[in-house]
């Protein structure tokens, strides 16, 4: 049976903003931007700096907190002092020196620092001070994926905590030739519009999910989350791990590469319509007998903080 059939699938998740730092910063709290204080990813411009980009809203972005405040507690916190081994692999994105995984909770770091994106693409070299290159072409998202199961081998006969967050399917969206034509030859097959995007109230916005890059940066994903799923059957973990599939905003439509369509959900990243905080929430917890079970209970990314503390063990 396919994991994501496993678990219990709830329809209505949201992120807690339609951006990626703020959504994060309130995984690891269970707090809400307004009480975290990053209420925007964490770079983004504010006041008249704003208007940089030849923005020219009318109202101007505020000031926000530019890390994750070292005085909340964390889930990795948390569960470090519950008796767990805690690991993060892949994007941080909630402050730099004096503010990364190690800085909050976490053990082991495997290429978590500053960036909200792979500097150097999704291609070894990967321009990245916390993870050391691969071999020339390797890819990041399967490097990020063998780092997780490497450190559960390690520490599969005592409790451990892993944090996997994919760079993937931030931009730039890169793929390989393989799946590029895959895709591509699938998007001729079914018909490539003459017009894949419509105008919204600034930037255009896609309306058609048929660019092959972003389903081959995707699917990379996806065969990266096989790998840690199948590692832990292998390992005889699979009936006492607790997994937890989400995101932390919706795709990007509009602006960026212009990479994904939301539809039927207005909007994207960045837009605080459904597109932009409606995401996959999926959460398998062996001994639930959930098996293909769905929820339309509202839920969102500040839950799994106290959600986690209290399921039984």
């Amino acid at each position: 049976m396919p994991w994501q059939k496993k678990g219990m699938v709830f329809t209505q998740g949201y992120a807690t903003s339609a951006v990626c730092s703020p959504s994060r910063a309130s995984i690891f709290t269970g707090q809400f931007s307004a009480r975290h204080g990053i209420t925007d990813w964490i770079g983004e411009n504010t006041g008249t700096a704003w208007r940089r980009l030849n923005r020219h809203d009318k109202m101007l972005p505020a000031d926000y907190t530019l890390e994750l405040p070292a005085i909340d507690t964390t889930l990795a916190e948390a569960m470090k002092a519950g008796g767990y081994k805690t690991f993060f692999a892949g994007k941080w994105h909630l402050g730099g020196e004096g503010s990364m995984p190690k800085d909050h909770g976490f053990d082991i770091n495997k290429g978590g620092y500053s960036s909200g994106s792979p500097e150097g693409g999704y291609f070894s070299p990967y321009k990245n001070p916390e993870l050391e290159d691969g071999s020339e072409g390797e890819n990041l998202t399967m490097r990020l994926a063998n780092e997780t199961l490497g450190f559960i081998k390690q520490n599969k006969s005592s409790r451990f905590f892993a944090f996997l967050s994919f760079y993937a399917v931030h931009g730039p969206i890169q793929t390989t030739q393989e799946k590029w034509q895959k895709y591509r030859m699938k998007a001729e097959g079914e018909g490539i519009k003459e017009n894949g995007f419509a105008m919204e109230r600034k930037l255009p916005i896609r309306q058609t999910q048929d660019n092959p890059v972003y389903a081959g940066l995707v699917e990379s994903m996806d065969d990266a989350v096989g790998v840690v799923l199948d590692g832990l059957k292998e390992l005889g973990l699979d009936k006492n791990t607790i997994v937890i599939f989400t995101s932390d905003n919706g795709g990007v439509s509009s602006g960026d590469s212009f990479s994904t369509s939301c539809l039927p959900h207005r909007g994207g990243k960045g837009y605080q319509w459904e597109g932009g905080i409606r995401v996959p929430y999926i959460i398998y917890v062996p001994w639930a007998n959930s098996n293909g079970k769905t929820s339309n209970y509202a839920v969102t990314g500040a839950d799994f903080f106290p959600t986690i503390l209290i399921m039984p063990t």
